[in-house]
């Protein structure tokens, strides 16, 4: 999807939650709109000092932040990278991951029934689930 048209519809989740997306937000925003797959802080903050040569880890690691409890990216753990989601205005959907132990690719995909699996056990363990990822790691189609 275009990342312009991302950002907007960003922006619109922004203003009707009462957040605030700063010039450096919407900068890391569109760096993760414009990077094909999952990227660590420090690779995003060398594309971020192109655009602003005064940018600190602090810059980035706030803005993910934000952008992560926005629903805006996902952060995969297991790789400590980051993934933009082309599907947040579902901000709370539960998330699954296929990552790519040889080439790092990193495909989100949704599976309703694994989803209410893990509710189901959860429930019956008296456990209330808030935030649900789930990383599967393996070999993608290419790799295989």
């Amino acid at each position: 999807m275009n990342s312009q048209l991302l950002l907007q519809q960003a922006k619109k989740a922004c203003q009707k939650n009462g957040a605030r997306l700063t010039t450096a937000r919407e900068q890391v925003f569109l760096l993760m709109a414009e990077t094909e797959g999952a990227i660590g802080a420090y690779d995003l903050l060398d594309k971020l000092k192109a655009l602003d040569p005064g940018a600190k880890p602090a810059t980035v690691y706030r803005a993910l932040d934000f952008l992560a409890a926005q629903g805006f990216v996902h952060k995969i753990e297991s790789i400590n990278s980051f993934l933009l989601c082309d599907h947040f205005s579902e901000c709370n959907h539960p998330v699954q991951l296929l990552i790519c132990d040889s080439c790092g690719q990193v495909e989100e995909i949704q599976s309703n029934n694994l989803d209410l699996a893990i509710r189901a056990m959860a429930d019956a363990s008296g456990f209330t689930i808030n935030k649900q990822v789930v990383e599967a790691h393996g070999k993608c189609r290419t790799c295989q």
